[in-house]
């Protein structure tokens, strides 16, 4: 799938809101991603997650063994499971208690097994490292990472192979130098 029709999904489900916001990463910026508002369709959501498994599966040239897809919640659920999906493998979930991702519910990572990590968007790419040290940090090994929409326009790096379907740099401020900020432009909180 080209940028431009994921653009055009985003449009269309009112899913790029223009204001003034508060992004997860502590930044402000006058575009926010609401991934949420494309993933209430799942014909929306499968056809991101079918795209962005098809990138990973030709980035990687020959898929490699995949014992399961992680991602963090809340926002990376609906691309994690919609991912395992398409790979028929099983999904499981990091969440934060006390203010860290951790597995709860049950789940569990064995040393050795293989995953493919998923997320809806990026900034800073903090929850996305979060759910890599919890992989790392049980013996699991990590295939590639996918996510929607890489709002760090490629400055976020990670140490495998990472994947999204658009890729984009938006204007972003410190909360201290927000011209929005500074006209008084009331600020919205959108993905807490």
């Amino acid at each position: 799938m080209k940028p431009e029709q994921v653009l055009k999904i985003f449009h269309q489900t009112g899913a790029l809101l223009t204001g003034h916001f508060e992004l997860r990463s502590g930044l402000h910026s006058a575009q926010y991603f609401q991934c949420a508002l494309v993933l209430r369709f799942p014909d929306k959501a499968a056809a991101l997650c079918r795209a962005l498994v098809a990138d990973i599966k030709r980035g990687l040239g020959r898929m490699p063994r995949v014992d399961a897809v992680i991602a963090p919640a809340l926002g990376g659920i609906i691309v994690g499971h919609e991912t395992a999906r398409l790979l028929k493998v099983p999904f499981l979930f990091a969440e934060k208690q006390e203010g860290c991702l951790v597995l709860r519910r049950g789940f569990q990572i064995k040393p050795g097994m293989r995953f493919v990590v998923a997320e809806d968007v990026i900034t800073r790419g903090g929850r996305v490292r979060e759910t890599l040290q919890i992989v790392e940090r049980h013996g699991g090994k990590v295939v590639a990472i996918g996510v929607i929409v890489d709002r760090s326009g490629g400055l976020v790096t990670f140490a495998y192979p990472t994947f999204s379907l658009l890729r984009m740099t938006p204007i972003t401020f410190e909360p201290g130098q927000c011209p929005l900020c500074a006209k008084g432009v009331p600020i919205d909180h959108p993905g807490s």
